[in-house]
């Protein structure tokens, strides 16, 4: 009697074991895979993918002339706030609104400037692997967007005009949460079509003090 018993369990043990070695299989996780060199290429995009922030803008304003008139740029200061995404360590997403102030000697421009910018962060460590931590980031970028114009001293037949940017600048990154921001921008509004002067477009060197937080 014993020795059928032991027959019996020497049996089912195995068909036992059997089945469980799917169930087994599915508990185990797959391991993630890293580089070489043990570093994540997306580590700051995964972890801190938004941001928001502002700026302050100097802008110095081109001068125009035409056929008849000659007008004289000024500079001016403004402010904008901005707020972003990064899908990648290396490219950011960025949207802003700048309070555009323009001046010349004959009339001044007032615009609400709403703005969808690229940009390319030039994250060395991310691209060749050389550092585990980069704190300046030099970046480039293009913008386009539209711009509600209000103008003193003359007229426009456009009151809304289209706008286009290209920007370069360094990033400071104090932590992974903030982000001290130094750049140019040079920006190109599409004619207003004033009445003082034919076919002038708005055109200005902007020096840019801002800040970013991530989160």
């Amino acid at each position: 009697m014993k020795k059928l018993f032991f027959m019996t369990v020497l049996t089912v043990m195995p068909m036992m074991a059997n089945a469980a070695i799917p169930y087994r299989v599915e508990q185990v996780n797959t391991p993630v895979v890293e580089s070489e060199s043990g570093h994540d290429a997306q580590a700051f995009a995964r972890v801190r993918r938004f941001y928001v922030g502002g700026a302050y803008n100097f802008s110095m304003w081109a001068n125009g002339a035409d056929d008849v008139v000659h007008i004289d740029g000024k500079n001016t200061s403004s402010f904008e706030v901005v707020a972003g995404v990064r899908p990648f360590d290396i490219f950011r997403i960025e949207a802003n609104y700048i309070r555009t102030s323009a001046k010349w000697n004959a009339f001044d421009l007032t615009g609400d400037t709403a703005m969808l910018n690229f940009i390319l962060d030039a994250r060395i460590d991310n691209i060749y692997r050389l550092f585990y931590s980069q704190r300046l980031v030099p970046y480039v970028g293009i913008g386009g967007g539209v711009s509600w114009n209000s103008v003193d001293g003359t007229s426009v037949q456009d009151k809304i005009s289209p706008v286009v940017s290209a920007m370069a600048g360094l990033g400071i990154e104090l932590g992974d949460r903030f982000t001290l921001d130094f750049g140019y921008r040079y920006m190109y509004m599409f004619s207003p079509k004033f009445e003082y002067i034919a076919d002038f477009a708005p055109t200005a060197h902007q020096f840019r003090i801002g800040a970013r937080v991530n989160f």
